[in-house]
């Protein structure tokens, strides 16, 4: 007998998995995204080895004692001096039921992100909300721009999807899609905002912008217009490492064409990231691509939109990426790793060790779960209902539990046992997966998210029109020092699964291969060996997410807007040994 789940992991695919009698993982070749296939971290999921019992400052206790030991440390204290932080090891929506405990006790939350918030906060500037573009919306798509976005890592089911298009990629790094494009702009990091006005400005002097789409959706285009004059064309190709003819081109391959624009986080890591993506939309709008059939920007969507929760939502938080655990009496953490990737390591590594009672709530070892005087075993998604909403479509779908099992507890019964610890109340387990299925629309067998538009923002913006910036800081950073770059492994989740190790430079970047490095930043140094890659430029380096002892270098500073971490905001310096 075949069943079916969903895969929970924080990514745009939100697999649809088909499970046989032995557990064996395989993508269901029914779904419309999935197509049958599975990424390397599914394909490998029951390798990974996971936390089986509790521990209690080093020694192995029942489910039972770690529970009494938690509730009794959150009664010693304040409810102001408890700490909830949760990351995106599983996106599961039953996860947030244990926020209902802690909002209900009055704990205090995270607001901010260390992925994307920076970029949304762009989008939601302009658009008013943010939709996205689903892999079966590019049917009628005839080029493509992947901006800091590598789909075979982050989005492989996205790749049946482009056969026949054109292909633009604009990238630091040749990646697998860069190879095999039309045309690859291999841009300076950091440099996308500028980019971006001087694509709107050639566009406008060809007359290329939708006049009709315009007058009708974005009629104070031209206080953007203006603010693109201001860039010196020849200085800032020059500073930005993108000629001329490579404009034009990007603009013959969309010149009357359907196009639609996949943007990337990467490009957003720094602290005017919402100016890069709201730039970036403010370009689409002018080439009029909002609101028909095939065209479009697409970042990570909102998944939650549209989606009524039956939980409580914590109301007093503080930034996640810069945020102080020494500050509180109990922290706990669940599905997540701060001390590997939270920004600026060493001080979130000494914060941490002086907080109070430290919880760490998740399925794998890791620098955090070391560190933390509780260690309570969650269950992995095969042996616990939930439900996946996704942020790369608008897929809607059930997680039943498939398996049983006793090592671990699940989010909703740890949050029921506190619930009933502290005299609080929560809904049933199956009242709660009742109001989430009212809220799924079922085509063809498969979830959808009630309301999912069939095209973006086809009546309009959700402000009424798209807002233009007329003022932005257009200075480019000319200090010493190499780029950073923090992509995604391919085998491995951020600080999940594969963890790369060492630096990669070009070799042409003066540093041979296998010798050891340091590397400095206004945040910390760190030692790693070199590694070469000749996809970079070689005034690049780059080091992967989850890499050890990465982030000390990273600094400990957030985004002017959407209170993201700014990984890449820093230069690096090297030395040999």
């Amino acid at each position: 007998m075949m069943l079916t789940t969903a895969c929970p992991l924080d990514c745009y695919d939100a697999c649809r998995i088909v499970i046989d009698e032995h557990t064996k993982l395989k993508g269901d070749k029914t779904h419309p995204v999935t197509r049958g296939y599975l990424c390397p971290n599914l394909n490998h999921f029951h390798e990974q080895k996971r936390l089986i019992t509790p521990r209690l400052n080093g020694e192995i206790v029942t489910m039972d004692e770690a529970l009494e030991a938690l509730i009794g440390a959150m009664k010693s204290g304040k409810s102001n001096s408890i700490l909830y932080y949760r990351g995106s090891g599983n996106v599961g929506l039953l996860q947030r039921s244990t926020e209902h405990f802690f909002a209900s006790i009055n704990a205090v939350g995270t607001s901010g992100s260390l992925c994307d918030s920076a970029g949304e906060a762009g989008i939601l500037r302009g658009r008013g909300s943010n939709e996205i573009i689903t892999p079966q919306m590019l049917k009628s798509t005839e080029t493509v721009i992947f901006w800091g976005r590598n789909p075979h890592t982050t989005h492989s089911h996205l790749l049946p999807f482009l056969e026949g298009k054109n292909i633009i990629v604009i990238d630091p790094i040749q990646t697998e899609m860069a190879k095999k494009a039309d045309l690859h702009i291999q841009i300076k990091p950091h440099c996308d905002l500028h980019l971006a006005l001087l694509l709107s400005r050639f566009a406008i002097i060809e007359g290329l912008q939708d006049e009709e789409f315009l007058e009708a959706h974005a009629s104070e285009y031209n206080s953007f217009y203006e603010l693109s004059q201001t860039l010196r064309i020849k200085t800032t190709l020059e500073a930005i490492d993108v000629s001329l003819g490579q404009i034009g081109a990007v603009l013959d391959l969309i010149r009357g064409k359907k196009c639609v624009i996949f943007v990337g986080v990467g490009v957003q890591k720094y602290r005017n990231g919402a100016d890069i993506l709201h730039a970036i939309d403010s370009f689409a709008a002018i080439m009029g691509l909002f609101g028909k059939e095939g065209c479009g920007v697409s970042y990570l969507g909102d998944s939650l939109k549209g989606i009524e929760l039956p939980f409580k939502k914590i109301a007093h938080r503080v930034s996640k990426a810069t945020v102080d655990f020494s500050k509180y009496n109990c922290v706990f953490v669940q599905g997540g790793n701060p001390l590997s990737q939270m920004p600026a390591t060493t001080r979130v590594k000494a914060s941490f060790e002086n907080a109070g009672f430290k919880v760490y709530f998740g399925l794998y070892e890791n620098e955090t779960s070391l560190a933390s005087d509780l260690v309570i075993p969650a269950k992995t998604f095969l042996e616990k209902n939930d439900f996946r909403s996704s942020y790369g479509d608008y897929t809607f779908q059930e997680m039943p539990r498939l398996v049983e099992c006793e090592i671990g507890i699940s989010e909703y019964d740890l949050a029921l046992s506190l619930c009933e610890a502290f005299g609080e109340v929560l809904v049933s387990e199956e009242t709660c997966r009742a109001k989430l299925r009212e809220q799924m629309e079922i085509s063809e067998g498969v979830g959808y998210r009630l309301n999912a538009p069939k095209i973006p923002y086809e009546t309009g913006f959700e402000n009424g029109v798209f807002e233009f910036s007329d003022e932005l800081d257009l200075e480019i950073d000319k200090s010493e020092g190499f780029h950073l770059i923090t992509s995604k492994h391919p085998k491995g989740l951020n600080s999940q699964f594969y963890q790369a190790k060492g630096v990669y430079m070009h070799p042409e970047a003066g540093f041979e291969e296998g010798i050891t490095v340091e590397l400095t930043s206004k945040s910390g140094s760190v030692d790693m060996l070199v590694y070469h890659d000749r996809r970079l430029r070689n005034d690049c380096v780059l080091i992967y997410s989850g890499t050890p002892d990465a982030n000390v270098i990273t600094p400990a500073l957030l985004s002017y807007e959407g209170e993201g971490a700014v990984y890449q905001e820093t230069k690096i310096k090297v030395t040999k040994k």
